[in-house]
C-alpha cells in the first residue's frame, strides 16, 4: 500500500499500513450490529464507523495512534460536545464548496452576501476549534498535530487575508437601499451594456426621470467625459401612483423586464426606464433587479465565487474532511463512557512485539451481553492467553453453558483495540492480527446446492488458505452437521493443519472427543500446541467460566436429554409414565 502523506485522524503521517476488509458476517458473528446500531442514530454516521472498524491492519503503530486520541475524547466529555456543534457550523462550507458555477448566476449577488455571513461564521468555528484543542489534557499525537494545524491555518497570511476581506465585503442584503448602472449606448441611442457603479446603503431622492433626462442630454455641457457618477441624475421610483404619462405607456405595453430601444417617438425614453411587472411592481422590482444584476455583474460574481471557493479549497474542505474522523471517535466515546457509567470495565489494550505470548486477556467479558444486561454486576469476566503452547483452543461444555459468548468475546477485544478503542477488559495485551475469520453455522438457504458439510468445507479451506501465524480464527460448531464420525475425522485434521501454520483459534465444538485428543495433536506438531479448555460447571450449574480441562464428556448430551425430557426418570417417573 501506499505511504499515507495526507493528515488523519485514523493514521499516523507517512504511515505504510496495509488493510484487509472484514466481510459483515464476521460483525454479525460476533455480535457487533447491536455495537453499530447504537453507536449512532445517523445512517451514514453509522456507516463510516462500520468501515472505519472493518478495515484491520496489524500494524500496531496505528493501533495506538487512534487509542490516545480516543483516550483524549473519551476523558474530556465537554470537547465532545463543543466539537458536534462546530462540526454542525462548519457543515455548510462542504456544500457551498461543491456548488456549481451555475448556481452562483442563479442564486444571485445577495444569496452570496448571505454566504458571506456565514463565511465569517467559519473563521469564528476555526477560532473555537483552535481553542477547543488548546485544552492541556489533550496529549494525544493525532489532535496534538490537529491542533497545530489549525493554529497554523489560523496564523496562515491566507486565513488572515481572508480576515480583511470579509470585513470589506460583507454586507447584509438590508443594508443596500440602491445600485447606480452605467449604462452605454451606441450612435442610434441603443442600450448596448450595462454595468454596475455603486451599491449604495441609501436610497435616491425622488424627481422627475423624463425631466432629469432631458436636462442631461439637452447641451453638450451635461455630458459627461467619464463614467463616473457625480450624483446629480434623480431616481424615480417605479411603484409610484402619482406619477402618469409615459410609466402608464409602459405598463400598457406589458410590463416591461428589460431595458428598450426603438426608432419610435419614445425610444430615448423608453430605453431610460425599466418597469417592474404590472400587478405587484413592489415586490416584482425584487425580481427584477435580482435578474438583471446577475446578468450584468457576472464578472463580479465569479470574482466572489473565486475568492470563496480558495479559501474553502486550501482550509474548509481539509478541516472538514476530517469531521467523519472525529465523529468515530466521538459516537464511540459516547457510547462506552454510557457503558462505563453503567458499571461496565474498560481499559487500554497494549499491543506486544511477536514473541512467545500473543494475548494476555484478562477480566475479559461480551460486549453484547453487556450492552443488553441491566444489572451489569451478574457479568461473569474470564481470563484466557494465547502463547505458542496454547494456539489451538479446543472449547467444549455444557449446552448454553457460554461456549459462543466467550468465542465472540475475544474476537470483539482485537477488532475493538485495533480500532483504537477501549477494550472491554480489566488487562488486554496482545499481538495485532491480520485479518479475523469466523466460521459459525451458515444459513440455510446458502447450503441449499452443496449441502451443509459441503459448504461448511469449503469455507474453511478457504479460511485456512488465507490465515496466517498473525490471523485470529474462531469456529463456532464447524463440521457438526454430520454424523460424529465424519465430523470429528474431518475436524481432528483441520485442528492438525492449524497447526502447521500456528493460527490462534478457538474452536468451539460438542465434539469432546476432539478436546480429549489436545494433547495427541500437541505432539504431533512442530511446535504450535492445543489445549482443552471447557465451560466450567460447579454442583451441575453453569458457571460461565473457563479453565484448561478435560472435556466433561455427558454433560451436553445430559442438558439436551433435560431440556426436552427423555431422561429415564423424566421418562418413566412423570406425568407421561408407564
Amino acid at each position: 500500500m501506499h505511504q499515507n502523506t495526507e493528515f488523519s485522524l485514523l493514521h499516523p503521517i507517512g504511515s505504510d499500513a496495509e488493510y484487509r476488509t472484514l466481510p459483515d458476517h464476521v460483525m454479525h458473528d460476533l455480535g457487533l450490529d447491536a455495537f453499530f446500531q447504537e453507536i449512532s442514530n445517523d445512517a451514514r454516521e453509522r456507516r463510516f464507523i462500520t468501515n472505519v472498524i472493518s478495515q484491520i491492519t496489524d500494524d500496531p503503530e496505528v493501533a495506538v495512534y487512534r487509542q490516545q486520541i480516543f483516550g483524549d475524547i473519551l476523558r474530556t466529555p465537554e470537547l465532545r460536545k463543543t466539537m458536534m456543534q462546530l462540526f454542525d457550523k462548519i457543515q455548510f462550507m462542504r456544500d457551498f464548496s461543491t456548488m456549481h458555477k451555475t448556481s452562483d448566476e442563479e442564486l444571485g449577488l445577495w444569496h452570496l452576501f448571505h454566504r458571506l455571513d456565514e463565511l465569517n461564521d467559519y473563521i469564528k468555528t476555526v477560532e473555537a476549534m483552535r481553542d477547543c484543542l488548546s485544552d492541556e489534557r489533550i496529549s494525544s499525537e493525532g489532535l496534538v498535530s490537529l491542533r497545530d494545524y489549525i493554529t497554523d491555518l489560523y496564523e496562515d497570511a491566507l486565513f488572515a487575508e481572508m480576515k480583511k476581506d470579509i470585513a470589506v465585503l460583507k454586507m447584509k442584503a438590508s443594508d443596500v437601499q440602491s445600485v447606480t448602472l452605467g449604462i452605454n449606448v451606441n450612435e442610434r441611442f441603443e442600450a448596448v451594456s450595462m454595468g454596475l457603479v455603486s451599491v449604495n446603503k441609501k436610497p435616491f431622492k425622488k424627481s422627475g426621470i423624463v425631466s432629469n433626462f432631458a436636462d442631461a442630454v439637452a447641451s453638450n455641457d451635461r455630458l459627461h467625459d467619464t463614467a463616473d457618477w457625480d450624483g446629480d441624475m434623480h431616481y424615480h421610483p417605479i411603484n409610484s401612483e402619482k406619477k402618469r404619462g409615459i410609466m402608464d405607456y409602459m405598463k400598457n405595453e406589458a410590463g416591461l423586464l428589460a431595458v428598450q430601444s426603438s426608432f419610435a417617438a419614445d425610444a430615448r425614453a423608453k430605453s431610460t426606464i425599466v418597469n417592474a411587472m404590472a400587478d405587484g411592481a413592489a415586490a416584482s422590482s425584487t425580481f427584477y433587479l435580482d435578474n438583471v444584476v446577475n446578468k450584468m455583474l457576472g464578472s463580479l460574481v465569479k470574482k466572489l465565487r473565486d475568492t470563496l471557493s480558495k479559501y474553502a479549497n486550501t482550509a474548509i474542505v481539509n478541516v472538514s474532511g476530517l469531521v467523519p474522523e472525529f465523529v468515530y471517535y466521538i459516537r464511540c466515546a459516547e457510547l462506552i463512557s454510557g457503558l462505563m457509567e453503567k458499571g461496565c470495565v474498560f481499559s487500554e489494550a497494549k499491543p506486544l512485539t511477536e514473541g512467545g505470548t500473543s494475548m494476555e486477556a484478562e477480566g475479559f467479558y461480551n460486549l453484547k451481553l453487556a450492552m443488553n444486561m441491566e444489572n451489569v454486576s451478574e457479568i461473569v469476566p474470564n481470563d484466557l492467553y494465547f502463547h505458542r503452547k496454547h494456539t489451538v483452543y479446543i472449547l467444549t461444555g455444557a449446552n448454553r453453558g457460554g461456549k459462543t459468548t466467550i468465542t465472540q468475546a475475544v474476537g470483539q477485544l482485537f477488532i475493538l483495540a485495533q480500532g483504537g478503542l477501549f477494550v472491554p477488559a480489566e488487562n488486554f495485551r496482545y499481538v495485532p492480527c491480520d485479518c479475523i475469520y469466523t466460521h459459525f453455522p451458515a444459513d440455510e438457504d446458502k447450503t441449499m446446492d452443496l449441502g451443509r458439510l459441503g459448504e461448511e468445507c469449503i469455507r474453511f479451506k478457504e479460511i485456512f488458505s488465507q490465515s496466517t501465524g498473525k490471523s485470529l480464527l474462531l469456529l463456532n460448531e464447524t463440521f457438526s452437521t454430520t454424523s460424529f464420525e465424519e465430523g470429528y475425522y474431518i475436524a481432528r485434521d483441520s485442528v492438525k493443519a492449524l497447526l502447521t501454520k500456528a493460527v490462534r483459534t478457538i474452536y468451539n465444538t460438542h465434539m469432546h472427543k476432539l478436546g480429549e485428543d489436545a494433547e495427541e495433536l500437541t505432539s504431533e506438531s512442530s511446535g504450535a500446541g492445543a489445549a482443552s479448555l471447557i465451560m466450567q460447571t460447579e454442583d451441575g450449574k453453569r458457571s460461565f467460566k473457563v479453565a484448561l480441562a478435560q472435556p466433561e464428556g455427558s454433560s451436553y448430551a445430559k442438558d439436551i436429554a433435560e431440556k426436552y425430557g427423555v431422561t429415564y426418570d423424566m421418562l418413566v417417573g412423570g406425568e407421561g409414565g408407564f
